[in-house]
């Protein structure tokens, strides 16, 4: 059986990290593991998505409309942007967090409201406080590690070793910290 998780989020966000980290705990668990990422103005505070799809035997990265099990949102537009990736039995797992594009800072466009109700109508969602989270551990970039610490939980992948993960992919003077988020996302 073959599994698919697509990560979204914003420019800085550290979508691809959380991504290849993810990626190596699951490759180090034995899984055959395939990962895609688009960047498209990332570095200009735009979209940012992985996909990833593993499992005993996988061809291809590419998560088609519809069939992803698990969407992980690191900013609440991009959750409702990429939403239609999600299977209708999937699972949602969304930072509630706004970051306001160049559309909504000019004022042409205001910040939709009501984001986290549209989405619990739609599919089952978790709404994590991640990014409040990571700002009151003292860093907040360490949002996307603590977002893969609500994965663990909410999607039972426990036995994934993410703590050496993060030894293998982070700079050494932030795995700590790191692993602190992760255990904290664990908890959201």
């Amino acid at each position: 059986m073959t599994r698919s998780i697509k990560l979204v989020g914003v420019g800085g966000q550290g979508t691809i990290l959380a991504a290849k980290v993810l990626c190596d705990a699951l490759i180090n668990a034995g899984y055959d593991v395939k990962m895609s990422e688009i960047h498209g103005m990332s570095q200009r505070g735009g979209s940012v998505s992985s996909e990833i799809r593993f499992g005993d035997e996988v061809y291809s990265p590419v998560i088609e409309k519809g069939k992803a099990d698990v969407l992980i949102a690191f900013e609440l537009m991009e959750a409702e942007r990429a939403l239609d990736y999600l299977s209708k039995d999937g699972l949602l797992i969304v930072n509630n967090h706004k970051i306001n594009s160049m559309v909504t800072l000019n004022g042409k466009v205001p910040y939709p409201e009501g984001i986290v109700e549209d989405l619990k109508s739609k599919v089952n969602t978790v709404v994590v406080n991640a990014s409040d989270e990571a700002i009151a551990l003292g860093n907040a970039k360490v949002m996307n590690i603590m977002m893969l610490g609500a994965l663990v939980n909410a999607d039972d992948l426990h036995t994934l070793d993410i703590e050496q993960s993060i030894e293998n992919t982070v700079k050494e003077k932030f795995i700590s910290l790191n692993k602190q988020a992760f255990q904290k996302g664990k908890e959201l």
